[in-house]
């Protein structure tokens, strides 16, 4: 129901309620408000608002349950992915497999890119370090290493293998 109807209904109720005290000053509150639900619908408007809120507040539980017991499915499956990945990695490496093709994808076992590795980052000349409280930019600092920089207190580690996997 609008509010509008719900307000109509209570001006409504308000006003029929002075005219019943006017009319019946005699009357005590009890008997007022037995005629008065009596004669509107207000008790039961707001009584059918206050039990949707009820439903809605049920339907919020029941949600933020199922979001919290979602996102640890959520967190299992990207566990689980990963895992299965790194054993299908494993396997096609022990195996000498570089590639895999499939009717659905194809698989293919590659060097990944080489990993910055820092050794004493006090050594790290300032100019890779970013300007805030103190942290060290290592996107230009690998970089620089793979184009054959050589940098105190930093080297390129051995690329690791990785596992590609394409759709069709």
């Amino acid at each position: 129901m609008p509010s509008a109807d719900l307000r109509h209904q209570a001006h409504l109720y308000q006003a029929l309620k002075e005219r019943l005290i006017a009319s019946f000053p005699d009357a005590d509150d009890q008997t007022i408000g037995d005629t008065l639900e009596g004669i509107t619908d207000l008790h039961e408007i707001i009584a059918a608002i206050i039990r949707s809120a009820l439903v809605d507040e049920a339907f919020q539980s029941g949600l933020r349950t199922r979001l919290d017991d979602m996102r640890q499915r959520l967190t299992r499956l990207e566990d689980r992915s990963v895992r299965k990945r790194q054993l299908a990695l494993q396997a096609m490496s022990e195996a000498g497999l570089a590639k895999l093709e499939q009717a659905d994808f194809t698989a293919s076992a590659r060097s990944g890119p080489t990993s910055l590795i820092i050794v004493d980052e006090q050594s790290i000349p300032a100019g890779y370090w970013l300007p805030q409280p103190d942290k060290l930019d290592r996107q230009s600092l690998l970089g620089d290493l793979r184009r054959g920089g050589d940098i105190p207190g930093a080297h390129l580690g051995n690329p690791q293998p990785v596992l590609s996997v394409r759709t069709k």
